[in-house]
Order: C-alpha cells, then sequence, then structure tokens
C-alpha cells in the first residue's frame, strides 16, 4: 500500500500533463486512519467518474455493536451514514465528489458498506481538469485533505448526531417488524393515524407541510399494533380481499392508493408517511399501451379474439389498454404479487368494467374481454390476490367489495354498508323480466348445485431461450438510463409504467440484474425460477453479487423481486421456449 506522500508526489508530477495521466493512481493509499482505493480512473475529463472507496476499521469508527447486529441495523445505520456523506459534501467547496442522494426511502445499497471489519464508502469522483489537461496539484487537495475530512465528519460516530443515528436504526426495525405483524393480522396495508400523505406537487415526493390534512382512521378499520422498542402506532388496516376507495375528484383518494403504493418501501423519520406499511409484496398495475409481451395467460381476462390469436401464450410488440393491462396483472401474479393496487384513472375502461347497457347492446358471446370486475372475486378466492380500487366515476365494484372506505376532504368514512345497498338497488332496477315456466332456465337446477367454475388455472411456464438473452448485437452490459429506462444491447427496456420503482440506483441494478439473469439462463428454468435464484444470490452476497465489478459496483439500490421481473418481461427481444 502507497503513503499519503507518494500520492501527493504522483499527482504533483503530473500537474499540467495530458488527462489520461491520471490512469497512475491505481492502486491503494494509506491516508491516516483512512485507506484510499483507486479502483478505475477515468481517462478523459468528458467520460464517467472515476470509481473510488475510502474505509476505515469499524473499530476506529465506534459505531455501537448494538445497531449493527443484525441485517436491518445495518442498512439503516448504511443508510444514515450515505446520507451524512451527502449532506457534508453538499456543505463544502469541493466539487466532483459523490455518493448519491438518497431519496425519502430507506433502501439497501451500495454506496456505504458495513462488514465485520471495516466501513467503506463508495464514491464518484470526477478529477479536475483544464480543457483535457489534468490538474494534478487540484485533486492532491481534493483526495489527500477534502476527502479524508468528509469521511472524518460522516463515517466516525463521534461526529455523528448519535442520538439521530439510533432513532434511524430503531426506526426502521420497527417498520419492518409492523410489515410482518400485517401478515398474521391478514391485512394488506395500514396507515397510522397523524401520517402525511399529500405530497408537495405531483412530480415532488416531499411532504406537503403547512396545510396537509393529517390522516385518520375510521373507526370500523382501526388497528393498533405494539413494536420491539415498545412503540404503539394506531390507524387504518386495510383488510385482505377487495377494497375500494371513492370520493370526488381532488378529495385525496389517489395520494391515498400512491402512499399505500410507496409503503412497500420504509420512509425516513419527518416524511411523513413512515408509519404507511404496506405488505412487500403489493404491486401497482396499469394500462401501458405499446407494451411488448412475450407468452403471458391472459385468458382469464381476454379470449376469442377475432384474429384468433391464442391469449393462452399471448405475444405482442405493440399490446393494447386492455392487452396490456392483462399482462400486466398476470405477470404481476407470476412474480408472487399478493395484492394489486389500481387507479381507474391509469387503467382501461374497457379491461375494468362494462355497464348493464353495454352488455345488453354487445352480448357476452360476442365481447372478447371479461371485465375485471367479474374476476376480482375469483383472483382472490383462488389465488389469494387482494385488490385495491380507486373508484371515482363507476359503482361497478361496490357488489364485489368486501370494504368501501370513502374520502371527502382528505377525511376518510367506512361507506361498506351504504355501497352494498346502492349495489343491491341497482340490480333490482335493471334486473330483465323472470323467464317464463317453459323456458330453459326454469329447469336450471338451482344455483348451489351448480359447479363453480375454476377461473385461475395453473399458469403455464414461461422459459426464456437463452440466445434471445444474448442477442449478437449486445457488446456491452446492460445499462441505465436515468430513472426509467434501461439500455439492453440495442433494445430500451422502458420502464416508464413501473410506478413503484422509486431511485435511479434501483434502475441500475435491474440493468446488471439482467446481465445476470442472461448468464443464469439456461433454456430450462422459467423467469420465476431464474429471478428466484438470483434473489437468493443478493440475500447471500449483498447487492454486489450483481456486478462483475465486486471492489467497487458503483451505486445500486435494491429492487425488489417484482421490479426484476417488470424489467425482463419488458425487454423486447425476450423469447420464450
Amino acid at each position: 500500500m502507497n503513503d499519503q506522500q507518494t500520492l501527493q508526489q504522483t499527482l504533483t508530477a503530473i500537474d499540467g500533463r495530458g488527462y489520461a495521466s491520471y490512469r497512475q493512481l491505481s492502486g491503494r493509499y494509506a491516508l491516516g486512519r483512512f485507506t484510499l482505493s483507486v479502483d478505475k480512473v477515468q481517462v478523459d475529463p468528458f467520460a464517467p467518474p472515476s470509481l473510488m472507496r475510502i474505509s476505515l476499521r469499524r473499530d476506529d469508527a465506534g459505531l455501537p455493536a448494538e445497531l449493527l447486529d443484525d441485517r436491518l441495523g445495518r442498512i439503516a445505520a448504511s443508510d444514515f451514514l450515505t446520507r451524512a456523506f451527502a449532506d457534508a459534501v453538499a456543505a463544502s467547496p469541493a466539487e466532483g465528489i459523490s455518493i448519491g442522494r438518497p431519496g425519502q426511502q430507506v433502501l439497501e445499497r451500495t454506496s456505504v458498506v458495513i462488514t465485520e471489519e471495516l466501513i467503506t464508502a463508495r464514491l464518484f469522483v470526477a478529477l479536475p481538469a483544464a480543457g483535457r489537461k489534468a490538474l494534478g496539484r487540484k485533486a492532491a487537495r481534493l483526495l489527500t485533505e477534502t476527502l479524508p475530512g468528509l469521511a472524518e465528519s460522516s463515517l466516525l460516530h463521534a461526529s455523528l448526531d448519535q442520538d439521530a443515528l439510533r432513532s434511524h436504526v430503531t426506526l426502521l426495525r420497527d417498520q419492518e417488524d409492523l410489515r410482518t405483524q400485517l401478515t398474521a393480522a391478514k391485512l394488506i396495508s395500514f396507515a397510522a393515524d397523524g401520517s402525511v400523505l399529500p405530497r408537495q406537487a405531483g412530480d415532488s415526493d416531499l411532504p406537503l407541510g403547512d396545510g396537509a390534512v393529517e390522516f385518520t382512521s375510521p373507526e370500523a378499520l382501526r388497528r393498533s399494533f405494539t413494536l420491539p422498542s415498545g412503540r404503539e402506532v394506531a390507524g387504518m388496516g386495510v383488510p385482505e380481499g377487495v377494497t375500494v376507495i371513492v370520493g370526488g375528484g381532488y378529495h385525496g383518494k389517489s395520494t391515498l392508493l400512491r402512499a399505500i403504493e410507496r409503503g412497500v418501501y420504509p420512509h425516513i423519520a419527518g416524511d411523513g408517511r413512515e408509519w404507511v406499511i404496506t405488505g412487500a409484496s403489493a404491486v401497482s398495475i396499469r394500462a401501458e399501451d405499446g407494451r411488448s409481451a412475450a407468452g403471458v395467460d391472459i385468458s382469464p381476462f381476454i379470449s376469442g379474439l377475432p384474429s384468433g390469436a391464442d391469449t393462452r401464450s399471448f405475444s405482442s410488440t405493440n399490446a393494447s389498454g386492455s392487452t396490456s393491462q392483462a399482462t400486466n396483472l398476470v405477470e404481476a401474479v407470476e412474480a408472487g404479487a399478493r395484492a394489486l393496487l389500481i387507479d381507474e384513472d391509469t387503467s382501461a375502461t374497457n379491461f375494468m368494467i362494462r355497464d348493464d347497457r353495454m352488455r345488453q347492446l354487445i352480448p357476452a358471446e360476442r365481447e372478447p374481454i371479461t371485465p375485471f370486475v367479474d374476476r376480482v372475486r375469483p383472483l382472490f378466492t383462488e389465488r389469494g390476490v387482494s385488490t385495491v380500487l380507486v373508484a371515482g366515476g363507476s359503482g361497478a365494484f361496490f357488489q364485489v367489495a368486501d370494504q368501501v372506505i370513502a374520502l371527502q376532504d382528505y377525511t376518510l368514512r367506512e361507506v361498506t354498508a351504504e355501497a352494498h345497498r346502492i349495489a343491491e338497488d341497482h340490480q333490482t332496477t335493471t334486473a330483465r323480466p323472470a323467464a317464463s315456466s317453459t323456458s330453459a332456465a326454469a329447469t336450471d337446477p338451482p344455483a348451489a348445485e351448480l359447479p363453480v367454475e375454476t377461473v385461475f388455472t395453473d399458469v403455464p411456464s414461461r422459459v426464456p431461450r437463452r440466445a434471445s438473452l444474448h442477442p449478437a448485437k449486445k457488446t456491452k452490459p446492460a445499462r441505465s438510463r436515468g430513472h426509467r429506462m434501461i439500455q439492453y444491447g440495442r433494445e430500451d427496456v422502458d420502464l416508464t409504467a413501473v410506478a413503484q420503482l422509486v431511485d435511479p440506483a434501483q434502475t441500475e441494478a435491474l440493468a446488471k440484474a439482467l446481465d445476470r439473469l442472461a448468464e443464469q439462463a439456461d433454456g430450462e428454468r422459467d423467469i420465476p425460477t431464474l429471478v428466484a435464484a438470483l434473489v437468493d444470490r443478493i440475500d447471500a452476497e449483498g447487492l454486489d453479487a450483481l456486478s462483475p465489478r465486486r471492489g467497487h459496483p458503483g451505486h445500486l439500490a435494491r429492487p425488489r423481486p417484482h421490479e426484476i421481473h417488470a424489467a425482463i418481461n419488458r425487454y423486447r427481444g425476450l423469447t420464450l421456449h
């Protein structure tokens, strides 16, 4: 290992030389109690930044052992240190150092890694330049003075807000304990009284602040939980089954659904949604015109197409609103979703409902779509998949709902009995005249004696062709392009409609996950098996398992298995055996 003097001498010597001279920096350097590792040096000032790590012995950092003695503690502490380092960088006049900027969610990341021996911060460092010349002296100050100073202020327990760190760890442990309690309580989601659900704007994830109406549970749905810290929380429990959220426009329906949707992730204190906790396998579903599909069985919803296409193995390069929403739903269930989150505003109307007048004009035998309203109950009774649905323009789901929640001015009421009464009255007023005694219907057996049709039969395995994941024109690793796009060979994997993808670092992790899935594909294992094997590998080895560059894999944040499924399913080159 080189020392600090060697690093300074090297950088001083290359001052004013060509930018590629920075290549001489590769290696490890002792900077007092810290070690700087230069893993990859940018060779051009306009290329991606250099990859560097700064680490110290865990004993020297002084973090209390009880905060790090379980996986959740390490995730929370790593998140806290990442935020502390990012804040220190923002407050520093120095430029060129980045550790990423976590959002409102607490995610497993590669930015700060805590092992039994070390605490390591992984950094992007843009080495200073004047045109294409290296500014070696400025780089020396950056790496030997500024960077150790940032590490001192953000990685040492003595420099941190120690109470805030402990609270951060305790909060995550409590949140995840509550998530496990939801399953035993047969709840999809929980929202604590006092939560602040509205955001500052439609494109902001920050809480509204002044003027926001705090959440209050309807009494009929109120639940309370005791957490490991001794804290008790009370609020609304959303039961398993079919839940319909209704109300006028702009009264908070979609805001509530979005909070439930984002509740699959823990949130930081002060976000307002830190006690909105949703089962980890809840998946947001919408229509997605133009997406591709490969061999998906959408026959429970769509069959008998005029084109003669087999919807038991539906493939398309340009799915319609209804076929795309059916595809999204079936893929989510294949990925292990136990709850579907649906807003009618982003749904295909003909997929969701067909009213009585349309049913009379277009008989069922001439309509290839069986609307979701006719399938939502079998989806729960046969597959155990619940649904939370926002409905503002139709009461078609009242008669199949287990609970109906109404919002007015962000205030909730439980109105299930009233909604069921309205549904019964509607059925009475729209019923057709009774059949005559000589009709076939008069001789039909009682409904109780009729066999119950199974709607959702076993789903055929979808096994990727290995060659389709190794296209001839793919010469570089997959990479993210912003928050919602992955470049895979010459194909773009569009994740715009994957609503629960919350961090660009998750998208980068998904790009690497696609490459790892391609390596695992053997033409025998189906998509769920391949994804499950990759998730097991991440559990065992950490997020570094996604990258061939283990020392510094870049800034990754862990996606859920459902987003990994979403990425591979939207790859247009995917073909199946």
